[in-house]
Parts: structure tokens; C-alpha cells; sequence
């Protein structure tokens, strides 16, 4: 099982479109694992997209990011990171196929209603900024039904 990061950004929330994308997500078979709505502070933002910090996009990225609430997932399934990425679809909406979220309901680079973590390295380190708490861990009856536990033996 792996785990990831996603956050539904502030365009996702003005918009009014966190139940569909948070759907998205579930009816795929990812569990949800910790969930928050939260304001990003400026420091939090700073440390999330230090990566960025030389790039000229950077203070308008921080400054979209600490506009308006988000809801921070953590999420956890098989090939979570890219299932998850797949979902979402390419950064620049207006390049992201039909039936991914942003070819769905983006339509810029910048506003891009989701981030989801790139690697389990930058999934480990996200997940512990935002959720210092840690995460629940539960047994999901769905599951049962989602992966084939004969498939999953055999990855063993």
C-alpha cells in the first residue's frame, strides 16, 4: 500500500467542486486516510513548495495557495501516487485529457484545482507537513471488492 498527498486547491473550493473530485478518488478505490480543511499559511506554503522558491512563478503560487481554504487528503491504495496523478490529469488543465479532473474542469496552468505528490519520497515528506498529527489507519470493507487478493499475492 502506498500513500499520498492530494489538496484540493483554492479554485477547487471556491468553485464548489471538492465532493466530486474528493468522489473521483474514492470510486477509483483509494481510502481516505487523514482529511482537513485548513487555511495554508505563508510558512507552510514556503516549505511545501521550497523546491520552487528560485522560480519567478513562486510568490504568486504562495500568494494562490494562502487565498482561500483547501482540503488536504492523505490517500492510500495500490500505486496510489500514480493512480492518483492519473486521475488528475496535466498540470496545464487546458492540456489534460477528457475524464481527468483538470480535462474535466480546468481550464489554466496556474489554477489547477488539485496537487497531488510526484514520488513516495515527496509523498512521505507532504504528508508529514501536513498531517504532523499522522494518519488513522482502518480496514475498508470496499476493499474486499476493489483489489484481488489473488493479484496481490502474486506481487508478493
Amino acid at each position: 500500500m502506498e500513500r499520498t498527498l492530494i489538496l484540493l486547491k483554492p479554485d477547487a473550493v471556491q468553485r464548489g467542486l471538492c465532493g466530486t473530485l474528493l468522489s473521483r478518488f474514492e470510486e477509483k478505490g483509494l481510502k481516505i486516510v487523514a482529511m482537513k480543511f485548513m487555511k495554508i499559511t505563508p510558512d507552510l506554503a514556503g516549505k511545501h513548495y521550497e523546491a520552487h522558491k528560485e522560480r519567478p512563478f513562486y510568490p504568486g503560487l504562495v500568494k494562490f495557495m494562502t487565498c482561500s481554504p483547501v482540503v488536504a487528503l492523505a490517500l492510500e491504495g495500490n500505486n496510489a501516487i500514480k493512480i492518483c496523478r492519473t486521475l488528475m490529469g496535466a498540470t496545464n488543465s487546458a492540456e489534460a485529457a477528457p475524464g481527468t479532473m483538470r480535462g474535466d474542469f480546468g481550464v489554466s496552468r496556474s489554477y489547477n484545482l488539485v496537487h497531488g505528490s510526484d514520488s513516495p519520497e515527496a509523498a512521505s515528506r507532504e504528508l508529514s507537513l501536513f498531517f504532523p498529527e499522522g494518519i488513522v489507519s482502518w480496514d475498508s470493507a470496499a476493499w474486499n471488492w476493489a483489489y484481488d487478493p489473488i493479484e496481490e499475492l502474486k506481487k508478493s
